[in-house]
């Protein structure tokens, strides 16, 4: 399943808000997932110095992972397409 990255600002500082929007992001997949195709959050990347925080998500769309990200409450900036190399692949 591709992985999206949900784009969003986060002050250098937000820590808490950090590890509430990740809950709010899982609650919102594991939800909407019941109602529509798999969509699954993996984790989140905090970008202190420019303060972005990049939301990753497991999706069949780009537009899945955006309304998961709304529905998280997490306004995105943009959503673009990742690859990543993962544990064990070359």
């Amino acid at each position: 399943m591709p992985s999206y990255l949900v784009e969003t600002y986060l002050r250098r500082g937000d820590v808490g808000e950090r590890a509430a929007r990740n809950r709010r992001a899982r609650s919102a997949a594991e939800e909407l997932t019941q109602e529509r195709p798999c969509v699954r959050f993996d984790r989140s990347i905090h970008v202190l110095d420019d303060e972005i925080c990049f939301y990753v998500f497991e999706a069949q769309s780009a537009q899945e992972a955006a309304h998961v990200a709304q529905h998280a409450g997490l306004d995105p900036i943009r959503i673009v397409e990742a690859i990543s190399s993962g544990k064990g692949k070359k």
